[in-house]
């Protein structure tokens, strides 16, 4: 399931007072990648949090959250990869990827179309040079 590993990793370093300030503000975010996987598996981000303060691992923890919410059958999950690989392109989410990139100054970025391109592009996955049209 794409951004649920990532989402774990954020959470485990904020608990542990690591995770980088730039990431704090859209933590949990309803209307963000976190909001939305939260809301996808039927799951409270803050009752999530607090299932990974007791350990486990991604797998573990998913299947917490399959057994407390939502569990989604193989097409869903599909749907579920298909959105959020597409996130930012062309839909509601465009104005706050908009945002973000005017806030990193990459406004002028064009091929950065979707929020996980221009996460890449943020951690170091995608060089300047890179060109991440569609």
């Amino acid at each position: 399931m794409y951004h649920f590993g990532r989402m774990l990793d954020k959470i485990r370093l904020h608990v542990r007072g690591e995770l980088p300030d730039e990431y704090k503000p859209n933590l949990g975010l309803a209307l963000g990648l976190d909001g939305h996987c939260c809301a996808f598996l039927e799951v409270e981000f803050g009752a999530l949090v607090e299932r990974i303060k007791r350990g486990g691992t991604d797998d573990e923890i998913l299947e917490w959250c399959f057994t407390t919410g939502h569990r989604p059958n193989a097409v869903q999950q599909g749907i579920w990869n298909a959105f959020t690989s597409k996130m930012g392109w062309n839909d509601d989410f465009s104005p706050f990827m908009e945002a973000v990139k005017a806030e990193d100054g990459l406004a002028n970025r064009d091929d950065l179309k979707t929020i996980f391109a221009v996460m890449d592009f943020r951690e170091g996955r995608v060089s300047e040079e890179q060109d991440l049209s569609l």
